[in-house]
This record gives structure tokens, C-alpha cells and sequence, in this order.
């Protein structure tokens, strides 16, 4: 397969018509349906379903899709480990759920871009499983992964904040007036969980339930899809500090579980996987703010 021809689909895909792709690329429609049959050939599957409206992916479209922005990036990446050589050029990738700690990463990029200001950062947003993922593939260099976390295929650095854990609510609900939250006071509520919580763990360990027996009324993946949902009316969101942040007006608020629930957050890399000169120079550095949080927590 002919990375051109890849990046073709892909903006076929994107567009969802021949023509509008084709003026995109520059190419006359002719040449780029020509192109995209012979990927079809190739691979022996259909991957688009050509209408009077423009294209659709099959289901083989779909995967080629998903799997071709991965290829794209890994040769994007490499390219740049390449050009740049020994100089401190090129993009730091870190994976992480959405936390308070990305505040102090982005705090170290700050500084880093300081003295380096050729370096940038990418940070994906997901799941533990998707952040594993991409970084066994090379398609991240860093991740934060939440406790409690396998790190052995992994080097890792405790970061010294923790995520405290509570319900994000509407103001004008019942349980807004209480300090914190027990887990009996949940139990006949409609909850909005984290799909990482689905299956069940410490969250179902703190309620003392078991999902089945609790209303579960919808689940989420990004904390800002979770206000909304909250902010609609849907239910009460159990999710982590720092989420009603994202909301305007004040039409939400925060309370803490208790017993409190806190979960620990770890920087973590490949082991075996060579860094690239960016990488290091954002771990040098990373390192050394976490030695200026640790003298200034002393010193107060």
C-alpha cells in the first residue's frame, strides 16, 4: 500500500465525496477514483459505497480509516525523529484521562518551550486502555495513567497530586445542600459514570453496590460531555474535581464522596523504547519542577 494512496482515502473519508476530495488533492476525479479502485484490488475489499450524494465507508472503509490515521502519525513521527537528528525539534505526545495534573504538565512545556521553542506538545484525551495502547505502539511518548495501575511494562515517575473523587450535580438538586456524599445517597439517583467504571472497581467497591442495582443513566468519556449531560437534567455525574470548572453561569456544583476517594497519578513511558531528544528534554525538565513543587511544599 502507497502512503499517498492511504493519504487519499483518508481525505475522501473526511470529505465524504470524490470531487470535494479531488479539488482538495489537486487531482482530476478520474485519477483519484483510479487510485482508490486500485487500493480496493489491493486489499481485495470494498472500502467505499459510491452514491448519486457522494461516498460512505463499508465496514472495511471504517477500519482502513481507524488504522490509517495511526500509520500516518507513526510515519509523521518518524520522519521527524529522522530530520531532526541531534536537534531538539520535533512533537512531545502525552496520553492522559482528563485530570488537574495536566495543569502542571503543561506547566513544564511552558518552560520547555522556553529554551526550545521548536519543541510542541500533542496530548490525546482517552481512556487507560486507548493511552496503553498508543504508547505500545510508539504513538505516544508519554501517558498519566490512573491508580490502580500494572506499570511494569513501563518506567514511570509518581506525580505528587492526587484526583479527589465526588458528584457533579445541578445547584437546584436535593443532595447540593450536604458537604460531601455517602454512598447511600446515591443509590436511588440516576448516575452518570466514566466508561472506565462500567465494569465496576473501585467505584462499585465505594457505593456498595453492584451497577445492576443501580440506575445508571448514562455513562461518559470526556468530563465536558459529562457536565452537559448533568447540566441537562440526566442525572448526577460521579466523576472527578474539577469538572465544573468547564461550566458557565455557575448552574453546577461539586461535592466530595466520603469516606474521601482519591486516586494517585503516574507519568509513565515505554520501557526499551528509545526517546527522541524532545522526549528527553522534557523529562529533564519535568523533573526539575518536580523539584521545585517538592522544596516549595518544604519550605511552607
Amino acid at each position: 500500500m502507497k502512503l499517498q494512496t492511504l493519504e487519499y482515502f483518508m481525505e475522501v473519508a473526511r470529505e465524504g465525496s470524490l470531487s470535494a476530495a479531488a479539488k482538495y488533492l489537486r487531482l482530476s476525479q478520474p485519477a483519484l477514483s483510479r487510485q482508490l479502485r486500485e487500493l480496493e484490488e489491493e486489499l481485495g475489499k470494498p472500502l467505499l459505497i459510491r452514491g448519486s450524494r457522494g461516498v460512505a465507508l463499508t465496514a472495511e472503509g471504517f477500519l482502513l480509516q481507524e488504522r490509517g490515521q495511526d500509520i500516518l502519525e507513526m510515519v509523521k513521527k518518524t520522519k521527524d525523529a529522522v530530520s531532526a537528528s541531534q536537534e531538539t525539534v520535533g512533537t512531545v505526545g502525552v496520553g492522559a484521562g482528563e485530570t488537574g495534573g495536566l495543569r502542571f504538565i503543561f506547566r513544564v512545556f511552558r518552560a520547555l518551550r522556553v529554551c526550545y521553542p521548536n519543541i510542541s506538545c500533542h496530548v490525546f484525551s482517552g481512556g487507560s486502555g486507548e493511552i496503553r495502547e498508543k504508547l505500545d505502539r510508539g504513538l505516544l511518548d508519554f501517558g498519566i495513567l490512573f491508580d490502580p495501575a500494572d506499570l511494569s511494562d513501563f518506567h514511570s515517575i509518581r506525580l505528587p497530586w492526587k484526583d479527589a473523587g465526588g458528584v457533579l450535580m445541578r445547584n437546584d438538586c436535593p443532595l447540593a445542600e450536604k458537604e460531601s456524599l455517602a454512598p447511600e445517597d446515591l443509590w436511588d439517583k440516576p448516575l452518570i459514570i466514566s466508561n472506565q467504571h462500567h465494569s465496576g472497581g473501585m467505584l462499585a467497591t465505594w457505593l456498595g453496590r453492584d451497577f445492576s442495582q443501580l440506575d445508571i443513566a448514562g455513562t461518559y468519556n470526556m468530563l465536558y460531555s459529562c457536565a452537559q449531560m448533568v447540566e441537562a437534567g440526566l442525572g448526577y455525574a460521579v466523576c472527578r474535581a474539577g469538572v465544573q470548572e468547564m461550566t458557565a453561569g455557575g448552574v453546577l456544583c461539586f461535592r466530595p464522596l466520603a469516606p474521601k476517594q482519591e486516586v494517585g497519578l503516574n507519568l509513565v513511558w515505554k520501557r526499551y523504547a528509545a526517546l527522541t531528544r524532545p522526549s528527553e528534554k522534557f523529562l529533564e525538565y519535568l523533573k526539575r519542577e518536580l523539584e521545585r513543587e517538592k522544596s516549595g511544599r518544604t519550605e511552607s
